[in-house]
């Protein structure tokens, strides 16, 4: 299942995989008012409060994401008996988070972080409580760890370095390890290296520190990551990670040396929190739930960029998240839409990619192809070809999906930027409007073997050829599904001995059927 389709935050939240989350919580509160005036103390403005709003945060924040998105979520950690503690619990109460574990205790201070607001401007933030862990907590949670954890599908492990997850606590969770998917959110991955998590998920900086590097201001920080790695990997004992990049999205990074970007969508400047706790729910609902690693990171992508367009904490819902691939499903822009925005784009100094095909039936040689094809430039267009253009070249019985289904699939790539859709034979008459700086093609040929390459550099563009990927095409995935559905007694997306289908089995291939020669 790789199709990023709005159906599927329904079918995630339906599977309602157990899944545990440990490690620090806190109380993120937002204060809102107006200031007009300086206090007569200091050169500080005096903000008149008019608005206090409180929400879980740090590895309380996880958990409320998880459990909006379906999950039936479990929560250990630590909080006071104090205003702070006692209020994060109701919250958490209201959400239907499981808080057995989550321990009060007299000698803990409940972390906070305060913020206050001056119109949408944030003018101070205020942290207290968190630390010390009292010795007797930290036991009462690791000795309960084991039990607790025996039938969750998995664990997320939040440890932003109050100590609490240290020591005792830390033994236990690798004593418990087993088979169940692990996912480690850890200011410090590299203390976590003995649990051998499935997934790591730093930031580029904390990615950076672990290896004692140094991220070359104004460069390609994906590439850079990218080239750390199997350094990366061996440091934190993980078989993935996911690095983030705020606005620049993440970098998935696997064992086997493959990387996949995922982009964030442009957000309008707005003071909200906590939309890398949304990435970690997401993408650990949707490994547990089984699907692919990149496709999972994809989803997270979408669901984070969700929050990113709300002031505050919030949490994505398997409804939000919905709506959002929904309206990702109708974003085919017309000619004259198109060539506005990308008018506005190389105004704004940015380089503009087009790609095009059919993308009948979306697979891992598309999703390779328009990632090699987004690190061309800054914004991809794709260019789909409409239903009857797909029928003239593969026959009667393609495409085996609409062109506006297509057009969702599409859309919903983080690494894709605009889509449209033309039926012409040729996209020469979009590549004579556009004027891209590079037309990407998928295939096994050169440059002077396409009619499109003297427009495009009549233009002052270039054509660039991006790898062919030999094992995947559409018209073999068609051809294995008939035959899969020929088989007597066979279940669908099984295979004869029971065992569920490897997604990356090997398909008969054929170039007409690669990105940019006609998916």
């Amino acid at each position: 299942m790789r199709s990023l389709t709005p159906w599927l935050p329904g079918r995630l939240a339906a599977a309602a995989p157990r899944i545990a989350v440990i490690g620090d919580v806190m109380l993120d509160g937002w204060w809102s008012g107006t200031t007009d005036r300086f206090c007569r103390e200091a050169p500080a403005p005096v903000v008149d409060i008019a608005r206090r709003d409180y929400f879980p945060g740090g590895a309380a924040n996880t958990a409320m994401n998880l459990q909006a998105l379906g999950a039936r979520v479990r929560l250990a950690g630590l909080a006071g008996e104090d205003d702070a503690g006692r209020r994060l619990r109701v919250l958490l109460g209201a959400a239907g988070v499981d808080q057995q574990q989550l321990l009060a205790h007299p000698a803990a201070r409940t972390a906070t972080k305060f913020r206050v607001l001056a119109g949408e401007q944030v003018m101070l933030r205020m942290d207290d409580g968190g630390s010390p862990v009292p010795a007797e907590a930290e036991e009462q949670l690791a000795a309960s760890l084991d039990a607790w954890l025996r039938d969750a599908d998995a664990v997320v492990v939040c440890d932003y370095g109050s100590g609490l997850l240290h020591g005792r606590v830390r033994d236990a969770l690798i004593a418990s390890r087993g088979s169940r998917l692990t996912v480690v959110d850890a200011h410090d991955p590299g203390l976590w290296a003995g649990l051998a998590a499935d997934l790591v998920t730093p930031n580029s900086q904390e990615a950076a520190r672990l290896l004692g590097v140094r991220l070359r201001p104004g460069t390609d920080r994906a590439g850079q990551i990218g080239g750390l790695g199997p350094d990366l990997l061996r440091a934190s004992g993980a078989a993935s990670a996911v690095v983030t990049l705020d606005r620049e999205g993440t970098v998935l990074l696997t064992a086997d040396g493959a990387m996949h970007r995922t982009w964030a969508r442009p957000a309008a400047e707005k003071q909200a929190s906590g939309a890398g706790d949304t990435f970690v729910a997401c993408l650990t609902l949707a490994r547990a739930a089984g699907l692919p690693l990149s496709t999972a990171a994809d989803l997270a992508q979408n669901a984070a960029d969700v929050v990113v367009q709300r002031a505050g904490t919030s949490v994505c819902t398997a409804a939000d998240l919905e709506l959002h691939l929904t309206a990702l499903a109708d974003t085919a822009l017309s000619p004259g839409d198109l060539a506005a925005r990308v008018a506005a784009d190389r105004a704004a100094g940015k380089r503009i990619v087009l790609t095009n095909g059919c993308f009948d039936v979306l697979h891992r040689g598309h999703t390779r192809y328009l990632q090699q094809a987004k690190a061309l430039g800054d914004i991809l267009v794709v260019a789909l070809n409409g239903d009857a253009s797909v029928t003239r070249l593969k026959g009667p019985g393609r495409p085996i999906n609409p062109v506006h289904d297509r057009a969702g699939v599409i859309a919903a790539l983080s690494c894709v930027d605009y889509v449209t859709i033309f039926d012409t034979d040729t996209p020469i008459p979009l590549i004579e409007a556009l004027r891209p700086d590079v037309y990407a093609k998928g295939g096994d040929y050169s440059p002077e073997m396409l009619q499109e390459t003297r427009v495009v550099r009549a233009c002052g563009g270039q054509v660039r050829i991006l790898d062919y990927v030999a094992d995947h095409s559409t018209t073999a995935v068609v051809e294995r599904i008939q035959a899969a559905s020929l088989r007597p007694g066979q279940a669908e997306g099984r295979r004869e001995d029971g065992r569920q289908a490897d997604d990356r089995q090997p398909a008969g291939s054929g170039p007409e059927d690669e990105a940019g020669a006609g998916q």
